[in-house]
């Protein structure tokens, strides 16, 4: 039996679909923003931080890295408010997003800093920079660009990523393309248009991160 391909029913829903990829949007940058700072701050932990400090980044960076992210959504939607707290959906699809990308990027940015040689850290400090001066200049901005292009695929992987929030009910792209399913019956075509809309926003954001990079480094 031919299948007929229907799309007409998937368009007609065009508005869902935008205020869902709108919600993903939101949450990736967010997301990428806030996982950026605890990243830094926890690679800032193992490579410069104390026994106490390093221990804890490292122990933080190994279980989130080895943990599936729908269990960690789940055990702070979930599981918390066994404890509790209990956060809306939104704010708990943001914190176990921020936590889960700040564990790769900190092992991402860890990678940048530790290949600084020492060498061009004492030449630093040698010619009068201070210690904030060298680590700004001399060794975070040369790690940045070093480990740059990883830092951009994992943002845009974390994208992707946030359609695990559909699983408790953020209304997100996700989550749109499976209420307009359940309303059309549309499988193929529905999942076809959310493909080609997830694609586009990761074509869209490596164009943007490509053009940070330039802006960013290659006149530096």
């Amino acid at each position: 039996m031919a299948y007929r391909f229907q799309f007409r029913d998937v368009f007609a829903e065009s508005q869902a679909l935008l205020d869902g990829l709108w919600v993903t949007l939101q949450l990736s940058a967010v997301t990428i923003g806030l996982g950026f700072l605890v990243g830094l701050a926890a690679a800032a932990c193992i490579v410069y931080g104390g026994r106490g400090l390093k221990a804890a980044a490292l122990t933080y960076v190994e279980v989130i890295r080895n943990t599936p992210l729908i269990v960690q959504l789940f055990l702070i939607f979930f599981g918390l408010p066994s404890l509790g707290l209990r956060l809306d959906v939104m704010t708990a699809s943001l914190l176990a997003l921020t936590i889960n990308l700040g564990a790769y990027t900190a092992e991402i940015i860890r990678a940048g800093l530790q290949n600084i040689p020492r060498s061009q850290i004492e030449a630093g400090l040698s010619i009068g920079l201070s210690r904030v001066q060298v680590f700004r200049h001399v060794e975070m901005l040369p790690a940045l660009k070093a480990v740059y292009p990883s830092l951009a695929s994992q943002f845009v992987l974390m994208t992707l990523a946030t359609s695990v929030v559909s699983q408790v009910s953020a209304e997100d792209l996700f989550h749109a393309a499976s209420i307009i399913q359940s309303r059309t019956f549309r499988d193929f075509e529905v999942y076809t248009v959310v493909a080609v809309l997830y694609l586009a926003l990761s074509l869209v954001m490596r164009g943007g991160f490509a053009a940070v990079y330039r802006l960013a480094f290659r006149r530096r």
